[in-house]
């Protein structure tokens, strides 16, 4: 047996713990913090890797590819698990061919996502097994566990990691003299199994409920669940990344420590609970693990100490801990703390962004009104409703833009504006929507919104990329996941296809074109759509022809500081324009919309 040691974060040790084990087939959304596993898997050339249109499509590959006998992976964070839950719920019932895995990266602390949630109660909704690893080493050795136990029990198997798990690097031990598994790639045409018709359903669900009882059977034996002794009787129950901070808090508590979050071992926290005076149980968000516990008749505590809502962290865990009434035979622990004393800064868009000109033009098209309300209230009313999606260009949200009103979900910006279309309201009401976006989910909104006659204007921010999660390519740039040219699926072209008559497509950094463009669509009375279209800036290596401001010129109307560009800065009351961040004749729209012209290249 040949090992090495390498340095891995979380995702890159799911990636090659998964290759390792055989993966054929891998199938992903970019989605933080889980776009790194498909990334790396995409690396290995006799693996075929997808970014895939959505989570929900990335599912259907992925259970497709099982049918077919061959391992596969699917990935996304957790509320990617939310689009692919139909397929997800399927494969519980149907069962497997080849190993199928699915990772769940949730987010707890809402590090980079639009909200927080547990994904564990996925696995007991669809009775199938879930693992957690605490650490890359543990990434990297239970993933061929999972595929062992998808094959033997015949079930998906939900693989949960977590923000500080997905993106922590820690030292692996590798075994190189691992080999790829040999599968036989064949389909079986067996329609009693994959075809859910509702009296094949009722003959598996059964089989289900017998699948998690011997899943129970098993968890009471695995090593990946297992009693680690300390030096003092309180005892810890865990998993995942809430036994690192418990493991640091308390060193020498005696730890049961859960690798396979559900189903649980009964005998097996019953034999820990009878050892230790008390037993408190450590995990994040969610109380899944005390409340499965206590279903078993086993008295334990713990979300009555620990927070709910937010990430952990080991300082928290003492605290909590201590306020339970467990004897610390450490200090408390002061070196995780928050970072206060540094200046804040709002997040914003990058110099040189496509978005920044359409996102100006919405925000002084929809200038705020005071009106009072029918209390005789002061209320702020505007013109335009601007409805908002998942994207970087959600930070045209804060100041000094301000030109977004909703952001729920993936797609959601269309749907959200029919709705309020359909109300009855008096304002115009625009939907705007990211490229990989649209193609993700914004596709059927449209077709909604043509089948229902709806009047709104769509706006399309087309910058050639799925910018926020690390610019990944989708199906409108036309390059795969593995680097491979292919057909590009053009946005203008589909839309006229669903029935949309009136389109544009607008150089997004040709200000006045985008206002006109804009204005143009709102003016009409039928459905609009505004593709603006404009390279990332972050993708865009050409620099030249940096902008500066002419002090003798400008007379500090502040103008220029509405766009929101960082590049762009104040400084003892003087506008100043910093060379290393402006994307010069790339961007020019502060140019544009000065109105002493007191900007221009540097001379």
């Amino acid at each position: 047996m040949t090992k090495s040691k390498k340095l891995l974060s979380g995702n890159e040790s799911i990636a090659l713990g998964a290759y390792q084990a055989g993966v054929q087939v891998a199938a992903a959304y970019p989605g933080t913090p889980s776009t790194e596993i498909l990334e790396t898997i995409a690396t290995y050339k006799d693996v075929y890797a997808e970014w895939s249109t959505n989570e929900k499509v990335a599912m259907e590959v992925g259970l497709g590819a099982s049918y077919a006998g061959v391992r596969t992976l699917v990935s996304m964070k957790h509320v990617g698990l939310n689009v692919a839950a139909d397929p997800f719920m399927a494969a519980a019932t149907t069962g497997v061919h080849g190993g199928l895995v699915v990772i769940s990266a949730d987010d707890p602390g809402i590090h980079s996502s639009q909200g927080e949630q547990d994904n564990r109660h996925f696995a007991r909704m669809a009775r199938v097994p879930m693992l957690e690893p605490t650490d890359s080493q543990e990434a990297y050795d239970f993933i061929p566990l999972a595929f062992e136990i998808s094959e033997k029990y015949d079930t998906p198997v939900l693989f949960r990691i977590t923000t500080r798990v997905a993106h922590s690097k820690s030292v692996v031990e590798v075994d190189e003299s691992r080999a790829r598994p040999p599968r036989d790639k064949h389909f079986q045409h067996n329609i009693e199994k994959y075809v859910m018709l509702p009296s094949n359903a009722r003959t598996r669900v059964p089989q289900m409920h017998k699948r998690i009882a011997e899943l129970m059977e098993f968890a009471e034996t695995t090593s990946i669940n297992r009693i680690i002794d300390g030096k003092d009787s309180p005892g810890i129950i865990t998993g995942g990344v809430g036994y690192q901070y418990a493991r640091e808090a308390f060193p020498d508590a005696t730890f049961l420590k859960l690798g396979m979050i559900y189903p649980l071992p009964p005998r097996l926290l019953h034999n820990f609970t009878a050892k230790v005076k008390r037993s408190f149980v450590v995990e994040e968000l969610d109380p899944f693990l005390e409340e499965s516990i206590k279903i078993l008749g086993i008295p334990v505590e713990g979300k009555a100490y620990i927070p709910r809502a937010g990430e952990l962290n080991s300082l928290a865990v003492y605290d909590a801990g201590v306020k339970a009434g467990i004897e610390a035979k450490t200090e408390r622990i002061t070196d995780v703390k928050a970072v206060t004393d540094l200046p804040g800064r709002p997040p914003l868009l990058c110099p040189g962004c496509p978005h920044s000109a359409a996102f100006f033009v919405l925000n002084t098209l929809g200038q705020r009104t005071k009106k009072l309300d029918v209390s005789g209230r002061s209320t702020n009313e505007t013109n335009l409703i601007i409805t908002g999606d998942i994207g970087c260009y959600t930070l045209g949200a804060y100041l000094p833009l301000r030109a977004m009103d909703t952001t729920a979900c993936m797609g959601a910006s269309i749907g959200q504006a029919i709705g309020i279309e359909k109300a009855g309201v008096s304002s115009k009401v625009i939907a705007v929507i990211g490229d990989s976006t649209f193609l993700h989910s914004g596709i059927t909104g449209i077709v909604d919104a043509v089948y229902n006659d709806s009047k709104i204007t769509v706006l399309v921010l087309d910058n050639g990329t799925t910018a926020m999660t690390g610019h990944q390519d989708h199906p409108g740039t036309g390059i795969t996941a593995q680097g491979i040219t292919t057909k590009a699926v053009d946005i203008e072209k589909l839309v006229r296809g669903i029935g949309v008559k009136d389109v544009q497509v607008i150089n997004a950094f040709d200000v006045k074109a985008v206002r006109s463009g804009i204005k143009s669509a709102l003016d009409k009375d039928e459905l609009s759509v505004v593709i603006v279209r404009g390279n990332c800036a972050v993708k865009n290596k050409r620099r030249k022809n940096q902008r500066q401001v002419n002090a003798g010129v400008c007379n500090n109307c502040d103008v220029c500081l509405r766009i929101g560009c960082s590049a762009i800065q104040k400084q003892d009351g003087k506008v100043h324009i910093d060379v290393y961040s402006c994307m010069g004749d790339e961007c020019g729209i502060c140019e544009q919309i000065c109105p002493k012209h007191a900007i221009g290249p540097l001379s």
